[in-house]
């Protein structure tokens, strides 16, 4: 049984937000002793955050903003989380439509009102496809993955 748990909350309305969400959770569970759970967003609860060692947000960027459906995420979980979840260890992918920074702003605005810690830069994916924002994926998943298996963080 695995001793560490990562959470995938990640928002994949369209077949490349898809491919991000599965390319995180293909390189996360290539690391045996981490347990990966994915949810939407609209299906999340605060029991699943709560469980949670560190987390892995996705979303894409809409109308310069995080999905609603992450903002719903964190308007249900944000007080059931809010003292018990402080130092935890997050990511953020973006697949972004502009530039991303209002997306990233906001995310990172309510990470810092729960007092997550964030364990790298996020990634934002801009302009049209390329198939480098899936490998950038797997990376972070092993990445996160791996971290927690370690005790990094």
């Amino acid at each position: 049984m695995a001793g560490k748990r990562l959470l995938l909350l990640a928002h994949a309305p369209s077949p490349n937000t898809e491919r991000l969400r599965d390319a995180v959770l293909a390189g996360a569970r290539e690391i045996a002793g981490v347990a990966v759970v994915s949810r939407a967003p609209l299906a999340a609860t605060p029991e699943d955050v709560l469980a949670a060692d560190a987390l892995i947000l996705g979303t894409p960027e809409n109308l310069g903003y995080m999905s609603g459906a992450l903002k719903d995420f964190f308007d249900r979980c944000y007080h059931p989380c809010l003292e018990r979840t402080q130092g935890r260890p997050y990511a953020l992918y973006i697949r972004a439509g502009n530039d991303g920074a209002g997306a990233r702003r906001s995310v990172e605005s309510v990470a810092t009102g729960l007092r997550w810690r964030a364990v790298q830069e996020p990634l934002i994916f801009r302009g049209e496809w390329r198939e480098e924002f899936e490998r950038a994926c797997h990376e972070l998943g092993m990445a996160m993955a791996a971290g927690l298996e370690a005790g990094v963080f």
